[in-house]
């Protein structure tokens, strides 16, 4: 079996609090691997951990305790190649608006000691669909621009594990495919991409596995497929044939999660699909002297299947 892309041990991370006082526990004895040519997804609600962790894959937090490696070498002990086998695209657009996008991709080369001869700057501006833009302004880039941008310049060392922090935070669905298309060729030319988002969606299409991070610890690490399965709620809408009665009582039943009406005429009935099914659920609505004229069902998805677990995580 191929080694870790990435591989973290108990990773701790505790920032310095007042004196004589412990400050914010940013994370917990998180442990997991990201399998090599894999895309990878990293989720968690805002302040679970997410940011530190990349911070400290790109080495701009110290963690406290713990082993991490990229691509094999250790971010303590071997920390010019754990450097040189990553790239981050952060949330941020973090580039001289004065350079042109050539130049941005030459200086940001040179940083990381690339040879000249073997600088690949027009070869990755036509990876990200810029190369009309090699010599314009980097300012005068719209910010579907820019974010390709980020992403070859966080690919001029040639890194085999790419990062992407919030890549399509706060834009538009066009940019989003087309960031997604992108990402898409580079997983198809062997790049490991870790990726996180709030667009859940986003995780469920894209990612083959997904860690879930909540109040600084792991909670889920499994494939994308696995962690879907988990969900045990069905949901099922039922249009019926006349307006419901004021004060009408819905049916029950052991097995349902929650029963309400939405619509003059429908009813959504929310139910644990291991212990009865769509079949039953009409049977009962139908004995409930409702007559059912439409019927629509559906499976729980990943934000159902994050919402569960974090929800779970916190009352614990």
């Amino acid at each position: 079996m191929a080694e870790a892309a990435i591989s973290i041990r108990n990773l701790v991370k505790r920032y310095a609090g007042a004196k004589g006082q412990l400050g914010k526990l940013a994370l917990d004895d998180v442990s997991f691997d990201v399998p090599q040519g894999t895309i990878f997804g990293l989720l968690g609600p805002n302040g679970a951990g997410k940011s530190t962790l990349i911070n400290t894959l790109a080495g701009l937090v110290t963690k406290t305790s713990g082993q991490v490696s990229i691509w094999g070498f250790d971010i303590d002990h071997d920390v010019r190649n754990a450097k040189r086998s990553i790239g981050i695209v952060p949330q941020e657009i973090v580039f001289d608006p004065f350079f042109t996008p050539a130049e941005v991709l030459e200086i940001q080369a040179g940083y990381y000691g690339v040879p000249r001869a073997a600088r690949r700057t027009l070869e990755l501006l036509g990876a990200v669909h810029l190369s009309d833009k090699a010599n314009a302004y980097a300012r005068t880039l719209s910010g579907g621009m820019k974010r390709r941008l980020l992403i070859a310049k966080a690919m001029v060392h040639s890194p085999p594990v790419l990062v992407l922090d919030e890549p399509t935070a706060g834009v538009d669905v066009e940019l989003r495919r087309q960031l997604w298309e992108l990402v898409g060729e580079l997983n198809a030319q062997g790049v490991t991409v870790v990726l996180t988002t709030h667009y859940l969606e986003e995780a469920e299409q894209l990612c083959d596995r997904i860690a879930i991070i909540n109040h600084g610890r792991l909670i889920a690490n499994k494939s994308t497929a696995e962690l879907l399965s988990t969900a045990r709620e069905k949901i099922v809408v039922l249009t019926l044939d006349r307006d419901l009665p004021a004060g009408a009582s819905l049916p029950s039943h052991p097995a349902f999660l929650k029963a309400q009406v939405t619509g003059e005429r429908t009813i959504e009935i929310t139910y644990d699909k291991d212990r009865t099914n769509a079949g039953e659920v009409l049977a009962l609505v139908q004995g409930h002297g409702l007559a059912i004229d439409d019927v629509t069902t559906r499976e729980a998805d990943l934000e159902d299947v994050f919402v569960a677990l974090t929800s779970a995580a916190h009352a614990a």
